[in-house]
């Protein structure tokens, strides 16, 4: 029988499904979880925003999207926005940053947006927001771009207005009066405002440690209320999202360690003329993280070490010809010492670089690791 609303016949309906994603977001959130460590909402906010630019429905004559990153330091604020523009454009560095720590003053203003005509300095004053600076990121149907106001507590108040009018109406008018429009764009800001709070709370700065259950909630709440105390109420309703970067446990470290590490052997491997590989004993990792674990600088701290106890190291290795093309280096915790230790193959034995003086239990497991 011929389905007809009036003739009061209920007509077929296909169940759809609003959780499904495309492909092209699927691939964006994957690349982003590979890059980000212990940010799920981070990252599911950025995938959300890709997906309604992706399917046009965008709000006309605003920014795609308005996120305001909160956290302390070295939980990844800048780094999420440098793994999406890896993810999409192929660089990390292909977007727009605005550091609003050298925008403290109004009249520094001129070096974001130009000087006006006739000004002292106008044709060497380049504005930083262009309309070519913001298409240069787009790539083929791609038509999106990337700007980055990163610690926006520090900006000036003529910094803020110009601010209010882009999260607004998407348009900056630079010193020449010519506009430079923003509603292709997602604009980014990061800020470390109530992270002394979030530094107490999560180390046991107040004398108790709530448990793991409640901290998220906790986090979330201390970072939202700093931000509202910070802000003005203009600011924040011109957002779509705060979003905030919890601190970073050890086992995330662990994860920041490993995609560490992969870039590093990236950076060997390929990036100088004596390519080599190597191989981390479980312990030489174990050292690097107990040494780069601090819960008050997050994954930096983590950075710091392996520049420190790593990269140092295999750059004197490389300086002085100790590691030759094609050499397998071995990478274990010295015994009783504060380092790590190098070796690597050479005519069927062992070659210990910087190793005066080696116990028999160390040799035996670089032997195994080798022989593993």
């Amino acid at each position: 029988m011929k389905n007809d609303v009036n003739s009061g016949s209920i007509p077929a309906l296909e169940t759809l499904d609003p959780h499904r994603q495309s492909s092209a977001s699927c691939y964006f959130e994957v690349a982003l979880r590979q890059r980000i460590v212990g940010q799920d909402a981070a990252v599911q906010a950025l995938v959300e925003l890709y997906q309604v630019f992706c399917a046009g429905l965008n709000a006309s004559g605003r920014p795609i999207g308005n996120l305001l990153l909160l956290g302390p330091t070295g939980v990844g604020k800048t780094r999420i926005v440098e793994a999406a523009a890896e993810t999409l454009f192929g660089d990390s560095q292909a977007m727009i940053k605005v550091d609003c720590a050298e925008f403290q003053h109004s009249h520094e203003i001129a070096k974001l947006i130009g000087s006006p005509p006739g000004y002292l300095g106008h044709r060497e004053t380049h504005p930083l927001i262009t309309q070519e600076a913001l298409t240069k990121s787009h790539r083929g149907e791609l038509k999106l771009s990337f700007v980055l106001f990163d610690e926006i507590e520090k900006a000036s108040d003529a910094l803020w207005q110009l601010l209010l009018g882009i999260l607004d109406k998407a348009t900056l008018t630079l010193g020449d009066n010519r506009r430079v429009d923003l509603s292709q764009t997602i604009i980014f800001m990061t800020s470390n405002v109530g992270a002394v709070e979030l530094t107490e709370l999560t180390t046991g700065g107040m004398g108790f440690v709530l448990p793991a259950k409640h901290m998220d909630e906790k986090v979330e709440r201390v970072a939202v209320e700093a931000a509202r105390r910070k802000f003005s109420p203009e600011f924040i309703n011109r957002l779509d999202k705060l979003v905030v970067f919890h601190p970073l446990q050890r086992a995330q470290l662990e994860q920041v360690l490993q995609i560490e590490l992969r870039k590093i052997q990236f950076r060997v491997s390929s990036a100088t003329n004596r390519p080599f590989l190597f191989r981390i004993t479980e312990d030489a990792r174990q050292f690097l993280l107990d040494e780069g674990t601090d819960k008050r600088y997050g994954a930096r701290h983590l950075k710091r070490a392996i520049e420190r106890f790593l990269i140092h190291p295999l750059a004197s290795l490389l300086a002085t010809g100790q590691l030759l093309p094609g050499d397998i280096l071995i990478i274990d915790r010295r015994p009783e010492q504060k380092c790590l230790a190098f070796a690597k193959r050479m005519d069927g034995n062992l070659s210990y670089a910087r190793a005066p003086l080696m116990d028999r239990n160390f040799i035996r497991r670089m032997d195994a690791v080798i022989q593993g």
